[in-house]
């Protein structure tokens, strides 16, 4: 497929709204596209896996995560609603933090996910442009940016894996199933292949 430039960025003063990533081709397009670039490729990955805010994993220190094993999880306060929720390490978060430790010369105060411009965190507008410039090299058509991260990690939990909105919509701590169903964007041709299913 022929990569149009700029192809998955709004229209100046277009409403933004970013998409889930929604093939798993398309994921492990992107991982392998990281692999040599192991703080990106632990972003995305804790990203997709874990379903919090990209502002809320980007607060987090080497000393948060440095000990963890698969199964454990840790505490965090989300920005955004002020309630508590939980970072939870699977094995491929903990193959990611391990790689990712592994390659850098980080202490235990020093941010995660450090900016290559000085010692503080990445900002929400530079994971955009991460995940803008993924997608792009995966010529993935639509808008993606920071956000896409949690939505793919809800709309993989609902396709693929059969996860109930109810139980998604805790894990996002919205206060409506019907929240959820709207934030990970319901498309006609889900309706659609629902109609051709046979009663009777």
């Amino acid at each position: 497929m022929k990569k149009r430039a700029n192809f998955n960025r709004p229209a100046k003063g277009a409403r933004i709204t970013v998409e889930p990533i929604r093939e798993v081709t398309d994921i492990k397009a992107i991982l392998e596209l990281l692999k040599n670039k192991p703080r990106d490729y632990l972003l995305f990955t804790m990203g997709i896996n874990n379903g919090l805010r990209s502002g809320d994993l980007l607060k987090l220190k080497v000393k948060d995560v440095k000990h963890l094993k698969p199964g454990n999880t840790i505490t965090i306060r989300e920005q955004k609603t002020r309630k508590d929720n939980y970072l939870v390490i699977n094995q491929a978060v903990y193959k990611a933090i391990k790689v990712y430790l592994g390659s850098v010369t980080l202490k235990d105060n020093d941010y995660l996910f450090v900016s290559r411009k000085g010692n503080g965190p990445l900002t929400i507008s530079s994971v955009n442009n991460l995940v803008k410039k993924w997608a792009d090299s995966v010529n993935l058509l639509g808008n993606y940016g920071a956000h896409s991260l949690r939505k793919t990690w809800g709309y993989i939990q609902r396709t693929v894996h059969n996860v109930s909105f109810e139980v998604i919509c805790k894990r996002f701590n919205h206060s409506n199933p019907s929240i959820t169903m709207r934030y990970l964007g319901i498309q006609d041709s889900e309706v659609n292949a629902a109609l051709m299913n046979e009663i009777g």
